[in-house]
């Protein structure tokens, strides 16, 4: 990226606390739109030149590379941010992205786990590494033991909190307050929460951070508070390739995520009488509507009991 586009990226990342993850996604469409648009060319920076019938055009593109709804949603939405930006930088009198069409894109029902299917995880844990120590795969048992505590904590502080699986590894040591019961969260663009251990997260976290310093893993405020064998930061992929192997034993559904654990999280406590507000701010969210989506989770799972219960459901 180059000109105005560099200065946009860097604009997210210094003013807005946009993750390198959002800042790809925003470089990415942007560098499509003057693929499919503007010939491909790198250097492209006449962005004053743009107008409605350009956004139009890269509209069309999509279609026609067959895009889906939502992808286009997020498409539009990037080029539309960027315009934004140009537009009080004084570049264009106005954003040629504003007056397209709207897409309106369904919105799936998030896949959630029943407390029993989340009891039955959390059991698998300790009965995978059983089975693995007994077939010689870690290097010792303290190994097994630690590979099984650590990942049990991390299931347990994900449902109890609603963490997604970035905010989880992304816990330092100096985040933990056992004693309130809650742990400090930083979520997208970086902005905090507090969220709540439950009594069974707590459990585990202890049971956890005891065989952590039994290795002599540090104490220090920013350190990291999952660790890998090699006593760095543990990384998203790997807590998810060991998650798919307690699917597997517990036989449930190797499509179930960690960020299905988040879900689950919202879901029950929706179901148990919470406030939306309150779910809210749990999950982190900025909007209510993308809370509201948990409302209908609720509301399918309660047809399906009622269909199955009431005498006259048929």
């Amino acid at each position: 990226m180059k000109g105005y586009a560099a200065d946009f990226l860097r604009y997210l990342r210094a003013e807005r606390n946009a993750s390198e993850h959002t800042v790809e996604a925003y470089s990415s469409d942007i560098l499509e739109f003057i693929t499919r648009v503007k010939g491909g060319e790198e250097s492209f920076n006449d962005w004053g030149g743009v107008d409605r019938d350009d956004a139009k055009i890269f509209l069309l593109r999509l279609h026609e590379a067959g895009d889906g709804k939502r992808s286009m949603q997020r498409k539009l939405s990037a080029m539309r941010s960027f315009f934004r930006y140009l537009v009080r930088s004084e570049l264009l009198k106005e954003n040629p992205f504003l007056r397209l069409p709207p897409i309106k894109a369904d919105q799936p029902l998030p896949l959630v786990m029943s407390i029993n299917q989340i009891d039955r995880l959390t059991a698998a844990v300790d009965e995978f590494w059983r089975q693995a120590l007994a077939a010689g795969i870690p290097k010792s048992e303290e190994s097994a033991a630690f590979s099984a505590a650590r990942d049990l904590a991390m299931i347990e502080v994900i449902y109890s909190g609603g963490l997604r699986i970035s905010e989880a590894v992304g816990l330092n040591y100096g985040d933990l307050d056992l004693i309130g019961g809650v742990v400090k969260v930083r979520g997208k663009g970086k902005k905090e929460r507090l969220a709540v251990l439950g009594r069974p997260a707590e459990r585990a976290l202890r049971a956890y951070l005891k065989l952590r310093a039994g290795l002599g893993a540090g104490r220090a405020p920013g350190a990291p508070v999952f660790l890998n064998q090699a006593g760095e930061r543990l990384t998203p992929r790997s807590f998810q390739r060991n998650l798919k192997n307690y699917l597997l034993t517990a036989g449930l559904p190797p499509d179930l995520t960690p960020h299905k654990l988040r879900h689950s999280f919202a879901t029950h406590l929706l179901d148990a009488g919470a406030d939306l507000r309150s779910v809210q701010e749990m999950l982190g969210h900025e909007n209510l509507s993308t809370t509201q989506i948990y409302t209908h989770v609720s509301a399918e799972r309660m047809k399906e009991v009622y269909k199955e219960a009431h005498p006259r459901a048929k």
